[in-house]
């Protein structure tokens, strides 16, 4: 990836509406993000009948029910991923989709997709991890809720099961929703590329632009944020994700940072070329110098613009004589 890649993560905002889903893909587009990515699963697959829901999604959906419940609404058909595969392909904006189980990967897999998306919650999956390492493809594996070791121990897996490290990026996370500033810990993400020497990003649950934008400046190579069409919509994750506008804004952001970024070698750009001169000083005569008189600080001094000898060189004029006449403000020649 030459310029970081920017994830529309529309995840279950669609509520199981697929035309919902469709407008969420037609949002990422306009944003100018690289890819929107879903969410694939069988909540019979998922999620066991006692599992039971987090505080965020209780407190955002507004009732109580168990995890399965609550996901069986949110689930995506064959035929929704065949359409959803298809808009993208129309719209020219990459389709994603984040397998939660194995039935789901293989799914996903029948579409030829080039790049696979691990959340957080599988990252000690070890049959999971084990079966998207094997396909060989490009992995994106996020890390909320994890340590450093378990990192380690999901690398070793996908790798050992034919994947390059190579094709590996691994994203910085926090799950909580939103995420509290005092949590985000954007530091940590380059403790992993620095510790696994591996492709990195962020993927962010904090409310606003600010985070994704500041993780891009410390080199995150990708982003991923959540969007949805509206924040007050019944639903685990509408109330912890940007709208469109705020989508675009930060896509925006984004681009003209990494244009910042430049080529790391300090030389003075085209654009300031002009100013060196109006801003830099030269040596001059601080009062009348006269011919045969000799250069001292207490003739001499330093003014704008920079067109005349090189401050730099003063040692090498004190003690010099003049060989003619100055004027106050005049160039020193030698």
């Amino acid at each position: 990836m030459n310029r970081v890649f920017i994830i529309a993560e529309a995840g279950v905002n669609h509520n199981g509406d697929i035309g919902l889903a469709k407008k969420l893909i037609d949002a990422a587009v306009d944003a100018g993000a690289d890819a929107v990515k879903f969410q694939t699963f069988r909540a019979d697959k998922l999620a066991s009948k006692n599992a039971f829901m987090a505080e965020y999604q209780k407190k955002n959906i507004g009732h109580d029910e168990t995890q399965r419940e609550m996901l069986k609404a949110l689930e995506l058909s064959v035929e929704d991923h065949n359409e959803l595969v298809r808009h993208c392909e129309r719209n020219n904006i990459l389709f994603l989709s984040t397998p939660f189980d194995l039935e789901s990967i293989e799914l996903l897999r029948s579409f030829n997709l080039e790049i696979y998306k691990i959340p957080s919650g599988e990252i000690n999956n070890l049959p999971y991890l084990r079966r998207i390492g094997s396909l060989q493809k490009q992995i994106i594996l996020s890390t909320g809720m994890a340590d450093l070791g378990e990192i380690e121990d999901a690398l070793n897996v996908l790798t050992e099961a034919g994947t390059s490290k190579d094709d590996i990026t691994v994203l910085h996370c926090n799950t909580e929703y939103p995420t509290p500033m005092e949590d985000v810990n954007l530091s940590a993400m380059l403790t992993i590329k620095e510790a696994f020497k591996i492709n990195v990003g962020y993927s962010d649950h904090t409310l606003g632009i600010e985070i994704p934008i500041a993780a891009v400046a410390l080199g995150a190579r990708l982003i991923e944020k959540h969007i949805t069409l509206d924040k007050n919509m019944i639903g685990p994750d509408h109330k912890a994700s940007m709208d469109p506008s705020e989508l675009k804004v930060m896509v925006s952001a984004i681009r003209m940072v990494e244009s910042a970024f430049g080529s790391g070698i300090k030389k003075p750009s085209a654009s300031e070329q002009k100013n060196r001169t109006i801003a830099r000083k030269s040596i001059v005569a601080a009062k009348q110098i006269n011919q045969g008189e000799i250069f001292s600080a207490e003739n001499m001094t330093t003014k704008r613009p920079g067109s005349g000898l090189n401050p730099m060189i003063w040692d090498m004029i004190i003690g010099l004589r003049a060989k003619r006449d100055f004027a106050e403000d005049d160039f020193i020649e030698i």
